[in-house]
């Protein structure tokens, strides 16, 4: 009977190890998506920056020159 204590007290000792290090990667992951999520939200805000820039270029292209 001890012998199944002791055991069972180092399969939770193991298994106790083991979740914290799930858990530490699972942060770091939590983390790393947060930061992908901020450049994202960064890249989309320069795309449209720079798609108005072009759609107010081609606007001024399309236009005649005055002595037209």
């Amino acid at each position: 009977m001890e012998n199944l204590i002791k055991k069972l007290e180092e399969q939770i000792t193991f298994l106790q190890h083991e979740i914290s290090q799930i858990s530490n990667e699972l942060y770091s992951q939590q983390k790393e998506i947060t930061d992908l999520k901020k450049e994202i939200l960064n890249f989309k805000k320069i795309i449209n920056e720079l798609d108005n820039e072009n759609e107010t270029n081609i606007i001024k292209e399309d236009k005649k020159p005055p002595h037209y």
